[in-house]
């Protein structure tokens, strides 16, 4: 995995809403290989915004057989970076963007005769548009249905490109809008998408069919309502798939084994990009990823709430915990990865890698 960050120009800025854009990057032929992407991951940005480094991670809205990186990033209260790439970011201007990564992706196959479920709220649509662009091109004998929750009409991200995609693939797509704050004059399709309407939009318009797969992204409470409502449905947790666009906070979880330990210091040796940083932790202290960055380690990074994967390591040595875990598979958890920006030490040698 790699941990570089390059520096890209903004070929393009689109205004999707009043309170989004979408942003494209030219990716030079050099770099090209490095920014092959499934459909559903996302990238991480790096700026300068009033002399204070941010960074935050966007999902690709672009499907890879358009051979463009586009993100979409809608304004948020206080945020710096959607703030910033809202009201000042211009076509032309420079941000440093890692390579794309993520586990909310799609690998299409042309022999695939499936019926795809995804649902959406707000900017939770941008991975889940680069997927039913990709499963539209990819599997023509595959069909699919999104819900897409937003407050109006006027709050739909990429509206115009969904309404000719819902008229060119008539027999293939079904757009369901919901609305939160607008009435439309269907009783249905007006308040969140919460348990007891999933439950309701799912016996209206998916009674008598087979789903092969779910797709969900948005909000926690929203993803965690779809999902139980799925599960009962009939669909099994493997064939459900979501990514978080926000958690809420959580206490610091308390692992039993080691509840009784007295905190005890821990000997850290990071391998990033073929180099070593070694430093001491104590169990319970800060994070190893703080503990990195004291220590003088530049280790990717993005949202610091377990909800990406951007911060992804392996465990080569020694044990961890995790406070939260929202981004990676239990396979990959039994293969050794962590998020150090969730993880504490729990032996007294760790040995984690970034190049893994």
């Amino acid at each position: 995995m790699s941990t570089q960050f390059h520096t890209l120009k903004v070929s393009n800025i689109q205004r999707e809403t009043k309170g989004c854009v979408s942003v494209a990057f030219e990716v030079p032929e050099a770099l090209r290989e490095n920014f092959t992407f499934s459909s559903g991951q996302y990238l991480t940005l790096k700026t300068d915004i009033s002399g204070e480094e941010i960074r935050r991670s966007y999902s690709l809205c672009s499907s890879p057989h358009e051979n463009q990186w586009r993100v979409a990033i809608k304004e948020i209260p206080n945020g710096k970076f959607s703030s910033y790439a809202n009201q000042h970011l211009q076509t032309g201007d420079t941000l440093e963007v890692m390579a794309p990564m993520g586990n909310f992706k799609i690998e299409p196959n042309p022999s695939n005769s499936n019926h795809y479920l995804l649902f959406a709220a707000g900017s939770g649509v941008t991975p889940v548009f680069s997927i039913l662009k990709t499963i539209l091109k990819e599997e023509p004998l595959s069909t699919l249905t999104l819900f897409y929750g937003n407050k109006g009409i006027s709050e739909i991200i990429f509206r115009e490109e969904l309404e000719a995609i819902k008229n060119r693939f008539l027999d293939r797509i079904n757009i369901i809008h919901v609305f939160s704050r607008e009435n439309i004059g269907i009783p249905l399709l007006k308040g969140r998408i919460d348990a007891q309407r999933t439950k309701e939009l799912l016996h209206a318009f998916l009674k008598n069919q087979t789903v092969s797969s779910a797709y969900i992204c948005g909000p926690q409470e929203m993803i965690l309502a779809v999902k139980d409502e799925l599960i009962v449905f009939g669909l099994s947790a493997a064939q459900i798939h979501f990514e978080l666009f926000h958690a809420a906070p959580v206490e610091k979880k308390i692992d039993s084994e080691h509840a009784q330990q007295a905190a005890f210091e821990s000997k850290i040796e990071l391998i990033m990009d073929g180099e070593r940083t070694n430093f001491y932790l104590s169990s319970d202290g800060p994070t190893i990823l703080e503990a990195a960055y004291k220590a003088g380690a530049d280790a990717p990074f993005a949202c610091k709430g377990g909800v990406c994967c951007t911060c992804k390591a392996k465990v080569l040595r020694g044990e961890i915990s995790m406070d939260v875990n929202y981004a990676l598979t239990p396979e990959e958890v039994a293969q050794g990865y962590i998020l150090t920006c969730q993880a504490h030490p729990t032996s007294n040698d760790v040995l984690i890698s970034f190049d893994d």
